[in-house]
């Protein structure tokens, strides 16, 4: 991991025009030389919308009446799992808004158990929100390897403007290190550019990932949904994409051999989002292999973009554009973070 201070990381994340090509460029260098030129392809399954939080930002949020709830079946997953499997994926993200009850906990695991007994070479990345830390190894038991839990902010004044009494900064970094100690390879990720951000702010989440030496991250720009109470919130869109462009970047400087997703959220702000995330140093991208009818109404943020077709033409597209880039798309590949095994291999030989 690279020493840096607050004060660069702010100077690095206003850079503009040649010299943010400049930091890009140099970004991806490090990426080839670190981890490799394979992007890691990851099929995204969205099981749920149900949430019992009320982010202020979410349009999934318990409070949010005018969506349409869904959660698919069993049989729904193993289908969706079946097609990524086909479509030559070995790289699962099983995503859903956040419960607890004894019911959610019960129907998650055993799905994970089928996965790997049907398919048990498949790497599989959860994100289920807060559990305790003997849910959080009943999962990992059961077959999840990964875990996603983006804290959304590290600076816990940000934090309590974003979210309701109800939700406490503190237990969400609770959350990240028992799923450190149960043995995850950890991922986190904040909102950038969102409501009283500062760039100090941004900064300081930079040196919270590597102060919590995170395995894998997935960060993108804040876009307001409508139906929230930061629906109205008036924000720049070009000033958003540039920020998120450089958080990756500056990430990939300071944590080199860390997995980086290009996510959804810079492709709703450019149509080139995906790939200009790629270019700035990340490795992971994330096509949808929910069943289409219910791909839009996982709805977090406004205009995000949605598309009817089947999952394998979608990773057949992006590996395209993967290779137009000069770059190889690694779908057969399961992608586990190089951090990770790095820091086992550490920790073993003591």
């Amino acid at each position: 991991m690279t020493s840096i201070s607050k004060k660069e990381i702010i100077e690095l994340l206003a850079l503009r025009g040649g010299e943010q090509a400049d930091l890009h460029k140099r970004a991806s260098e490090i990426r080839k030389n670190h981890v490799s030129d394979r992007i890691y392809i990851r099929g995204l399954i969205e099981f749920s919308n149900i949430c019992v939080n009320d982010c202020f930002y979410c349009g999934i949020r318990k409070s949010n009446n005018r969506i349409n709830r869904y959660e698919l079946t069993t049989q729904e997953i193993m289908s969706s799992v079946d097609e990524a499997v086909a479509s030559g994926l070995t790289s699962l993200v099983l995503q859903s808004g956040e419960r607890r009850d004894t019911l959610f906990i019960s129907n998650v695991a055993e799905t994970l158990r089928l996965i790997k007994d049907k398919h048990p070479d498949i790497g599989i990345t959860l994100s289920c929100g807060e559990q305790n830390k003997n849910v959080y190894r009943e999962f990992f038991e059961a077959g999840a390897s990964r875990y996603l839990l983006r804290i959304e902010t590290s600076d816990e004044n940000h934090y309590k403007k974003l979210h309701p009494e109800s939700m406490n900064f503190n237990n969400r970094v609770r959350c990240l290190r028992d799923l450190r100690s149960t043995g995850y390879q950890v991922g986190t990720g904040v909102m950038i550019n969102s409501p009283y951000q500062t760039p100090e702010i941004l900064a300081g989440d930079i040196l919270f990932f590597r102060e919590l030496d995170i395995d894998m991250c997935g960060m993108g720009p804040f876009i307001p949904h409508r139906d929230t109470s930061m629906g109205g919130w008036d924000y720049n869109i070009d000033e958003s994409l540039n920020l998120g462009l450089n958080m990756i970047a500056v990430l990939r400087l300071v944590m080199p051999d860390i997995n980086i997703a290009s996510t959804t959220a810079l492709e709703t702000l450019s149509h080139q989002g995906r790939e200009m995330g790629i270019q700035a140093g990340a490795n992971v991208v994330m096509p949808q292999f929910s069943p289409a009818k219910n791909r839009n109404q996982y709805m977090l943020y406004d205009n995000k973009p949605v598309s009817e077709k089947p999952g394998s033409e979608l990773v057949d597209l992006i590996s395209r554009k993967i290779k137009i880039l000069g770059l190889i798309p690694a779908a057969e590949e399961s992608g586990t973070s190089i951090h990770y095994l790095r820091r086992n291999d550490n920790d073993s030989s003591c």
